[in-house]
C-alpha cells in the first residue's frame, strides 16, 4: 500500500462523513454517488500538491462543497445573483490569489470570485500573502487549488494569467489573457507592482460587470 493511499484510508471515515453532509446541502441537485466521488477526488488532488495535512480533510470537503455548487450553477439548478469571475494562473500562488482577493476588497458581493491553478502549487508565495497584508487583506484561510472543469463552467467571465492553453474553452463565456509578470521571480517591491496592476484591471473588470448603483 503506497502512503497515499495508506493516508486515504486513515481519513476514509472523515471523508464519509463530510460526503453525507454535502449530500444532504445538495440533495436534489446532484446524486449523493457524484457528491461521494467529488468529495474524494478533491482530497485527492489536495493531497498530491498542498502542504497542509492537518486540516486537509476539512479543506477537501470545502472544496467539494465549492465545486458542487459550481456544477450546479452550470447546470442552472443553484441561481447565480451575481456575475462569476474564475481567475487561473499556474500554482495560484501568486497572480490568481491577487486578483481574486482584491476583487473581493473592490467589489465586494457584487461579484463572485474563484480562481485555480493548472499545476497548483504547495502554498502561497509569502510575499504575496505579504503585500495583501498591506492592504489588510487575509490570505489565512485560502489555499492553492486545482483547476476543474465544473468551476471553469460556472464562471461568466474567466482570466488567465500565464497558464497558456490550459484552461478549457466552452461557448458563452468571456475569456481574457492578463500578461503579468510572475511573483515567483520577483522581490517584493515587484510583488507590488504586480498586485496594483491587478488592482486597476480589477477595478476597470467589476464595475464593467457590476457597476456601483
Amino acid at each position: 500500500m503506497s502512503t497515499f493511499e495508506h493516508g486515504l484510508a486513515d481519513v476514509t471515515p472523515i471523508l464519509t462523513r463530510a460526503s453525507e453532509r454535502l449530500a444532504s446541502r445538495f440533495d436534489g441537485i446532484v446524486s449523493a454517488e457524484t457528491v461521494e466521488r467529488v468529495v474524494f477526488e478533491s482530497y485527492a488532488t489536495l493531497a498530491r500538491s498542498a502542504r497542509i495535512t492537518e486540516h486537509l480533510p476539512a479543506l477537501a470537503e470545502h472544496f467539494a462543497g465549492d465545486r458542487l455548487t459550481a456544477l450546479g450553477q452550470s447546470r442552472g439548478m443553484i441561481p447565480k445573483p451575481h456575475p462569476e469571475i474564475l481567475f487561473v494562473c499556474v500554482q495560484n500562488s501568486g497572480r490568481s490569489q491577487m486578483a481574486a482577493a482584491i476583487t473581493t476588497l473592490v467589489a465586494g458581493d457584487r461579484v463572485n470570485v474563484r480562481s485555480a491553478g493548472s499545476q497548483p502549487g504547495e502554498f502561497i508565495l509569502p510575499a504575496v500573502r505579504e503585500v495583501l497584508s498591506e492592504l489588510d487583506v487575509d490570505l489565512a484561510h485560502q489555499y492553492p487549488k486545482p483547476l476543474t472543469d465544473d468551476i471553469v463552467r460556472a464562471a461568466d467571465v474567466v482570466i488567465t494569467m500565464g497558464c497558456g492553453d490550459a484552461c478549457p474553452l466552452y461557448p458563452g463565456k468571456r475569456y481574457e489573457d492578463w500578461d503579468l509578470e510572475d511573483p515567483a521571480e520577483l522581490d517584493v517591491d515587484g510583488v507590488r507592482r504586480v498586485r496594483d496592476e491587478i488592482r486597476a484591471r480589477v477595478e476597470r473588470l467589476t464595475e464593467e460587470l457590476a457597476p456601483r448603483s
